[in-house]
């Protein structure tokens, strides 16, 4: 039955209980928005044609009973062979369960409970309608301490051919009446009967009989006694006691003779007068169906003597022989009667008179006291002399405040006084709770919303990014899912995930710490640490790298971001002036010399250094940077030719063996062609003679300038670059020539990198 919608409109959600019959349901009215109980019969019953026409019956009688202390009926239908009634749903506990938890119940809770199932009954009986199966199973305690009496009319539909199958009888044995137990027709006062018993079970915590058997149980209900519930309790007042052993009488004529009657006895029983009245008497004389104790009848022995007539003188001599009864004992006997007898009248007159008291209580009207608080109402109340029962029963009642009276269980009516009235205020609105629509897509969220009451209008989006929930799927609302709305009222705000939200991670890089941080800040994203590191290729004090993301990445906002400064260049490396001698194509002309050059701060990359135009043999510096395992190179162009690569190794720096190039040569200028009529002698070709180190040869360190030759001068003079000659030669000067003419051939081309 679980998760079966019942009638097209009773959604059916957990099993809350069951008996012999039938079982109960908590269930959704989803037409009405609220919570039912539903109970189905059970499968042996659907064929049943006189069960289920009484059932009808039964169950329509009991829908139109209406009172606070009866379990609303809603509906009764049937669906295919199942048959169900509809009844209000009661949070809270049966009244079993709270006697098993706690009993023996204080005095006056058990009182007030049994005030309210009286006066329930008493709606009951005023409608023709007798209950038959009072026991606490069938009464619920509320939340709210209200007493609510349910299954009415549903033991009377059992027929006599259904009791000893279901056995339903026998399950509420405990509370029978004897007349129930004789199979004999019952009615209101067997109610009383059961309800009695249900006072004796929350004042003792025990049920009055006990047996081993359905059976045993019901018999003891016949013939025998219960044990007084002051025995048990000595805490109950006698006068309450009384209430019970006057609704638990065997003789239906000697109980209450009716629900209203046990109802005043029940409000009026805890006042201080009647705390300690006597005990109630009860004449069992009288009552023939009451078990007693007859003496066995022995035969008498006849002889033969008796049949000729010998027996009357047998019966005279046994006459004669018995002792005679002293006189002082039968005066004796007589004084004891005769006290006995006083002492009855005297019990009795004063029975009559404090019965004679107590209907001498003079009467007094109720006053309306709804519309004010609790605390006026009570007051208003003992200026008459009535008492307030408290605590007031309390649910809620719209158009009333919190703890103002809104209705009370007797008005226009004249009471004795110190009669208790039961007041019920109004509590704060019963607000539902708002369900959780996280997950589910906007669309389904507003649609469960609305079914719940509220109004589209008051239902608006709010659209934000997300990374847990994919786009268009509600991530939550506001108010919070749990917290309690009213419908007519709440305004409720989704939030609707607009799917991850990301941006592009900034190029940090060459940055400072501070222009790092801002361009972070910028993006949405958080500057988690700074670390150091040594480079070849970023000045100090700038970011040489960014960690966990490269630029133009797509980063998470809020993303925590590490970078690195660069300390500048690593301990080891060194920084090295390497002086590159050049010389135009020709003594005067103009020519554009490119170098090109790598070291450690590019990986061994080319970079340009940078284009001169010369005009005469110069030495040009470009500043390097080495380091273990990256060495460097200059490569020389010319007007666009390329002339030589020098490679510069980290260990010639570091032990200051760099070798100093020779520079390049130079084309020696054509002479100008003669004239024809003047035979002019062709000169010779000079010779320049080759310019050796002054000692010829060995390391000789020279300073200074070079001339247009673009060798160095001898002197030493203006030095600013230190060069290291082999005893060897110039083994770094390949393709250069040692060609002594002007003219001379230069040295073969090297290719380099561009």
């Amino acid at each position: 039955m679980i998760g079966h919608e019942l009638g097209g409109r009773y959604q059916i959600i957990e099993r809350i209980g069951g008996g012999g019959m039938a079982l109960v349901y908590r269930a959704h009215d989803i037409l009405l928005n609220r919570n039912v109980a539903i109970k189905v019969l059970r499968n042996q019953f659907v064929h049943d044609e006189e069960f289920i026409r009484r059932f009808r019956r039964e169950a329509q009688s009991a829908a139109s009973l209406s009172h606070p202390n009866v379990v609303s009926i809603y509906d009764v239908g049937q669906e295919d062979e199942v048959h169900y009634i509809v009844m209000e749903y009661i949070e809270g506990k049966n009244l079993n369960e709270i006697i098993k938890e706690r009993a023996p119940l204080q005095v006056d809770e058990a009182v007030r409970i049994a005030s309210q199932i009286c006066d329930a009954l008493d709606h009951a009986h005023m409608n023709q309608i007798i209950h038959r199966d009072i026991k606490p199973h069938n009464i619920l305690i509320g939340r709210n301490g209200r007493v609510k009496v349910t299954d009415f009319g549903i033991a009377r539909a059992v027929t006599s051919t259904t009791i000893t199958q279901t056995g339903s009888v026998v399950g509420s044995v405990h509370y029978f009446s004897p007349e129930h137990a004789k199979g004999v027709t019952t009615g209101e006062k067997s109610d009383l009967y059961s309800l009695g018993i249900v006072l004796y079970q929350m004042l003792t915590g025990v049920l009055p009989f006990l047996g081993e058997s359905p059976i045993s149980v019901a018999l003891k209900h016949l013939q025998e006694e219960f044990e007084e519930p002051r025995l048990l309790n000595p805490l109950i007042p006698q006068s309450v006691e009384n209430v019970i052993l006057k609704s638990m009488r065997k003789n239906p004529d000697e109980r209450y003779q009716s629900a209203k009657q046990m109802l005043q006895d029940l409000e009026t029983c805890l006042l201080p007068e009647r705390r300690s009245e006597a005990k109630a008497l009860f004449q069992d004389e009288d009552d023939e169906d009451r078990t007693r104790i007859i003496p066995a009848i022995k035969p008498l022995q006849r002889g033969l003597g008796s049949r000729a007539g010998g027996g009357e003188e047998r019966l005279r001599s046994m006459e004669e022989v018995q002792p005679p009864v002293p006189e002082k004992r039968k005066k004796g006997r007589a004084v004891l009667w005769i006290s006995l007898t006083l002492a009855v009248l005297i019990a009795m007159t004063g029975i009559v008179w404090y019965v004679n008291s107590k209907l001498s209580v003079d009467e007094v009207a109720v006053p309306v006291v709804t519309g004010k608080s609790f605390e006026e109402a009570k007051a208003e109340l003992e200026a008459v002399g009535l008492l307030a029962e408290e605590p007031p029963l309390q649910e809620y009642k719209e158009g009333f405040a919190e703890n103002i009276v809104w209705k009370q269980n007797k008005t226009n009516t004249m009471v004795k006084e110190g009669t208790h009235i039961i007041l019920t205020v109004s509590t704060a609105k019963i607000l539902p709770k708002l369900p959780d629509v996280s997950g589910k897509t906007y669309e389904d969220a507003v649609k469960e919303l609305m079914a719940l009451g509220i109004a589209q209008g008051n239902i608006t989006p709010d659209e934000r990014y997300s990374e847990d929930f994919d786009k268009g799927k509600v991530i939550s609302s506001e108010p919070a899912a749990s917290s309690e709305y009213d419908p007519e009222t709440v305004t409720v705000k989704l939030a609707v995930s607009k799917g991850k939200e990301s941006t592009q991670m900034p190029d940090l890089l060459g940055k400072t710490e501070k222009e790092a941080k801002a361009a972070l800040e910028k993006a949405g994203l958080v500057l988690d640490a700074v670390k150091e590191e040594s480079s070849f290729t970023i000045e100090k004090g700038k970011v040489t790298k960014q960690w966990a993301y490269e630029p133009g990445d797509l980063v998470p906002p809020g993303e925590k971001i590490t970078i690195y400064i660069s300390t500048g260049y690593p301990d080891e490396a060194l920084e090295f002036t390497f002086n590159v001698p050049v010389a135009p194509v020709a003594e005067g002309k103009k020519s554009k010399i490119r170098i090109v050059f790598a070291d450690a701060r590019n990986n061994g990359e080319n970079q340009e250094w940078g284009t001169r135009t010369i005009g005469k043999s110069q030495t040009l510096s470009v500043n390097m940077l080495l380091a273990p395992n990256k060495d460097g190179m200059v490569s020389v162009y010319r007007d666009g030719q390329f002339l030589e690569t020098y490679p510069i190794t980290y260990v010639d720096v570091k032990n200051g063996t760099v070798q100093q190039p020779e520079p390049p040569p130079m084309e020696t200028p054509t002479p100008a062609p003669t004239v024809a009529p003047t035979e002019t002698p062709t000169p010779e070709p000079t010779v320049e003679p080759e310019i050796l180190p002054p000692d010829g040869g060995g390391e000789v360190p020279v300073t200074g300038e070079t001339d247009q030759t673009g060798y160095l001068p001898a002197n030493g003079e203006n030095a600013n670059v230190t060069v290291v000659n082999s005893s060897q030669g110039n083994t770094n000067n390949k393709g250069l020539g040692k060609g002594k003419e002007t003219g001379g051939k230069p040295g073969k081309e090297k290719p380099g990198k561009p």
